[in-house]
């Protein structure tokens, strides 16, 4: 008689990976429409549901601290063990996922969190000039500088009308 199997693990590889994309989509790029319960109920529908949050906890605390150094592979390895090593961290397949998540979507994560800390303008140009008055009646006023800067400022491809 064989041995029976152990029961299925509440996340596969597949689903973990759904669901860092599921964070990632919410926490980075805007989408308010993946919310925790669709996540639940797309990828986890057999989880109780506070085994499912603090899964989604941990996994996007990881993630935040993963996007937020902006690390690379060698700092993600050590990151990685480290966490596997910690009392209540993550499993080695975990780490394998999050690795594999993080190496296929580290570019479009730090671009959109350079788009979020950007302001709405971009300076397009600038000049500057400093003059000296050299010549006035009242020669208390002579040498005074005057600074006379012009920027340029651009939204999303259009060019303002410079601003002095």
């Amino acid at each position: 008689m064989a041995a029976p199997e152990p029961p299925p693990q509440p996340e596969s590889g597949r689903s973990l990976s759904a669901l860092l994309s599921g964070i990632a989509q919410a926490a980075f790029h805007g989408n308010a429409g993946i919310t925790d319960e669709l996540l639940r109920a797309q990828l986890y529908p057999e989880a109780p549901p506070e085994e499912f949050r603090a899964l989604r906890a941990k996994m996007g605390g990881l993630l935040q601290s993963i996007a937020s150094a902006d690390m690379d592979l060698n700092q993600l390895e050590a990151f990685l063990t480290a966490q596997t090593k910690k009392q209540g961290g993550i499993t080695a397949d975990q780490a394998a996922v999050i690795a594999k998540f993080w190496k296929n979507h580290r570019t479009q994560i730090h671009e959109s969190l350079i788009g979020q800390s950007r302001w709405d303008h971009v300076l397009k140009n600038m000049n500057w000039r400093v003059d000296l008055k050299s010549q006035l009646r009242h020669i208390d006023q002579i040498n005074t500088p005057v600074a006379i800067v012009e920027m340029e400022l651009g939204k999303n491809g259009q060019v303002h009308s410079p601003l002095y």
